[in-house]
């Protein structure tokens, strides 16, 4: 990938436009007319979502959306019967003329004299309860052939007051969970041998909209949305940096509730008590009335973790107000806050941790962030095909981290000053997209062209705060450090499923993306020789800018041969931009290479996917991803003290491949009866994965395994419910894996060996069982549950800065109750 010059630009624009204007002249050469209605049900007169509206003759299908409208565009003049079949619903065929170039029509369908007490609708999507895969076109998102699931946060029994991941995030394929604590305030996931820390090799959004620190600079994510407020998680793997930005995990888009489908007015109540004083309480408001939706919620949280010098308090709130401008015209605004400031109990030696977890070193360690986000979107139909939407989006945000930065196998003078890290984040953008759909042989089409424009800033400093013990985030003597990192980027991106039959289909996808990025500043460096004597000072004043271009392309293919199998494929290229904020942290323990380069690479998917009704489903896949100039992190000794330390810097080339599977049977609805009221489900969700740093320079690092990727990953689970009782058991198990990239933490005969200062050697392997318990009752609903059932003793990180360094112990076993109140 290579720097494009003023005339390559030009040309890759205008190729853009070109293939838009070709496709849209197709589409418009032979203009045929289009039949556009609403479907409602009788009696409460409700849009009914997901309904299969069909006309036989000419073999055209579609379904209705959350409004319960369909499109069918390119109908040929003529007489026809249309079907509209929909389970729990009469079917009902109806005689319709197309004789003009827009029919409009509005269908009532009545609910069958006899229906199911519990009736799981999807539509054309697979799945089972709280998992789901993505239509191929979702609004104006394309994800035909494309590795996706969906988590429907609503149905998942767990600990959802807590963020409890390793039960939200149960089903996915391949993840890799950091639980840095109990209080589930941060998510740190990864999977195909990415960096779980703060979900920073995701593209994280929230609504269609980044949430993160900064896209470009700083992706870290120290904002999740509470799993309370969350509808959806919207998963797409590494192709979906054609459509969302180059970075190699893909995408994830938690997706809040928008308001109520029946009543047009709702109220939640949720109050959570947990151990060690953990309180949360949560309540949200949706309103539906007329040409307005919205939801709103306010929740707070506090308590201690199971350890020493670890309590928390979290503030969070949302509003999302939606307005149907016209039938053609909806315009939302949203706004999010969050603020928690949490104590940091610091991390632990391999010996002190296995001599007992649940101490900490450090009580003077405080981190806290305030998250500001703001959205408005214009969502607009210019005809029954064509849809458009422009979303303007910013982020005001803050995160303060303050504490002893030293090795944790020195204790905390309270007579040292702390360090305190700030960072100052100011982001805004704008991504705009315009997805077409139109007729090929009797096929569907469509195509999608977006631009983005996105501006980030961010202000870093770092200095010296008090010897207190006290949450005072100020400098003593100003900041010995201070950056500006501006940033920008322009983006253009197409993508096209080409239908060429009822089941096969091709979806070629281009991006072109400029990228700026800057970083202006001072800092002051001290060195100090191993008696703590002063040897080196002094102050330097850096200036940085690096601006690329560059073109990322992807394939997908897909064979539909429902209800037995999809076969789906793809690869696309990757790319993400160093991390310009680190570059000036002062940290005794840690370094960064002031030569980092970008990483390059792509990702590869083939795999298979199928469901049944309400009886079963399963995605399997094999991937490969190729991960050139890696970044991560090595031991390096300082010339002048020679004190150790680790560097951050391209290490080498890295290579992974794995297989990646989940499945989940009602054996009720399998062996007993489609209809049974009762539902006995087990899912298993496996993944097999290898990855190694190939091609490189040094041989310290040549064929060694990738840190943070466990060679095998299982979870697993059985749930039995009725239609007011649920009562779910998980089994998670994680195989042993490396911390650093030279695979310290092991002798010659494979014993797991100690290293002073912890911050790398062994993750060893760890399995974790939940039990959880759900009851409703008319307008009532108890939830409780047991997380680390069996009180495994185990961590899922070694940190080299906060809130370490050291082993960061996960939470011990714990207790929880809910009672939930909807009117």
């Amino acid at each position: 990938m290579h720097d494009l010059g003023i005339g390559n630009k030009i040309f890759f624009l205008i190729t853009i436009v070109f293939i838009g204007c070709l496709n849209l002249c197709y589409a418009l050469q032979t203009p045929k007319g289009t039949v556009e209605g609403q479907i409602l049900s009788a009696g409460n007169n409700k849009p009914v979502q997901f309904c299969t509206v069909h006309i036989t003759t000419v073999n055209v299908s579609t379904q209705t959306d959350e409004k319960g409208k369909f499109i069918l565009p390119d109908i040929p003049y003529g007489s026809y019967n249309i079907e509209y079949f929909l389970i729990g619903f009469d079917k009902r065929i109806e005689k319709i003329v197309v004789d003009k170039p827009n029919i409009k029509i509005k269908t009532v369908l009545a609910q069958k004299a006899e229906m199911l007490k519990s009736v799981d609708i999807h539509g054309d999507r697979d799945g089972m309860g709280d998992m789901e895969h993505m239509r191929s076109i979702e609004g104006v998102l394309i994800s035909e052939g494309k590795k996706n699931e969906v988590i429907n946060v609503t149905n998942v029994t767990g600990n959802l007051a807590a963020n409890q991941g390793r039960q939200i995030y149960a089903k996915i394929p391949g993840l890799n969970i950091w639980e840095s604590g109990g209080s589930g305030i941060q998510l740190g996931i990864g999977g195909r041998g990415l960096n779980p820390s703060r979900t920073s090799n995701f593209n994280t959004r929230q609504d269609g909209y980044d949430i993160s620190a900064d896209a470009l600079g700083y992706p870290e994510s120290y904002y999740t949305p509470p799993a309370e407020a969350i509808s959806k998680i919207q998963f797409l793997r590494g192709a979906a940096g054609l459509q969302f930005g180059t970075q190699f995990g893909g995408l994830v888009n938690f997706i809040l509730h928008d308001g109520p489908e029946e009543e047009k007015f709702e109220v939640v109540s949720r109050n959570t008590y947990g151990s060690f004083g953990m309180f949360s309480s949560y309540l949200g408001m949706g309103l539906n009335k007329g040409k307005w939706k919205g939801y709103s919620y306010l929740k707070y949280r506090t308590g201690n973790e199971w350890r020493p010098n670890s309590k928390y308090n979290v503030y969070s709130g949302a509003i999302n107000l939606k307005r149907e401008l016209t039938d053609k015209t909806d315009l939302r605004v949203e706004y999010t806050k969050q603020y928690y400031l949490s104590q940091q109990p610091g991390g632990l030696t391999d010996a002190e941790f296995y001599s007992d977890p649940s101490q900490s070193k450090r009580a003077r360690n405080w981190f806290k962030v305030d998250w500001n986000l703001a959205a408005l979107s214009l969502d607009h139909k210019f005809s029954t095909n064509t849809n458009f939407k422009t979303q303007l989006f910013g982020l005001l945000a803050s995160r303060q981290a303050l504490g002893i930065l030293g090795n944790i196998s020195r204790p905390d003078n309270i007579n040292d000053q702390r360090d305190l890290i700030s960072g100052y984040f100011k982001n805004w953008g704008n991504e705009t997209r315009l997805l077409h759909k139109y007729k090929v042989k009797d096929n569907i089409w469509a195509f999608l062209i977006g631009a983005r424009y996105y501006q980030g800033y961010n202000l870093s400093k770092q200095g010296f705060a008090d010897t207190s013990a006290a949450a005072s985030f100020n400098y003593v003597d100003g900041a010995r450090s201070r950056y500006e990192f501006p940033s920008s980027n322009i983006a253009v991106f197409t993508e096209n499923i080409l239908k060429l039959s009822k089941k096969f289909s091709l979806t070629p996808g281009v991006r072109f993306e400029h990228i700026n990025t800057n970083a202006e500043g001072t800092y002051q460096e001290e060195r100090f020789d191993l008696a703590g004597n002063q040897i080196f000072d002094s102050i330097y004043s850096d200036t940085r800018n690096n601006s690329r271009s560059l073109v990322i392309a992807g394939l997908g293919l897909r064979y539909n041969w429902k209800p037995v199998a999809d076969f789906y494929s793809n690869i696309s290229q990757n790319y993400r931009s160093i991390n310009f904020t680190d570059m000036q942290i002062q940290n005794s323990n840690f370094r960064i290479d002031p030569n980092l380069s970008d990483e390059t690479g792509y990702n590869f998917d083939l795999g298979v996917r199928g469901a049944k009704s309400n009886k079963w489903y399963y995605d399997a896949s094999i991937f490969m991803l190729a991960y050139n100039n890696r970044i991560g992190e090595v031991d390096a000794v300082d010339s002048l003290t020679y004190i150790p330390y680790r560097l951050r810097t391209n290490i080498s080339n890295a290579f992974t491949k794995g297989v990646e599977a989940v499945a989940e049977v009602d054996w009720l609805k399998v062996f007993v009866s489609d209809t049974c009221k009762y539902d006995l489900k087990t899912h298993v969700n496996v993944s097999f994965t290898e990855s190694r740093y190939v091609n490189s320079d040094k041989p310290a690092f040549e064929n060694k395994l990738v840190e943070s990727v466990p060679p095998f990953n299982l979870k697993t689970g059985i749930t039995f419910s009725t239609e007011k009782f649920t009562i779910a058991y998980q089994y998670s198990y994680v195989h042993e894996h490396y911390s650093d990239a030279t695979n310290a933490g092991k002798d010659v005969n494979g014993k797991m060996v100690f290293i002073p200062g912890a911050i790398v050697g062994l993750i060893p392997s760890y399995d974790v069982m939940d039990l959880s318990f759900k009851y409703k009752i008319k307008r009532f609903q108890i939830e409780t549950g047991i997380n680390n059932l069996a009180n495994e003793l185990y961590f899922t990180r070694r940190a080299t800065g906060y809130p370490g360094p050291g082993i960061i112990p996960s939470a011990s076993r714990s207790f929880y109750i809910t009672l939930q109140v909807k009117i």
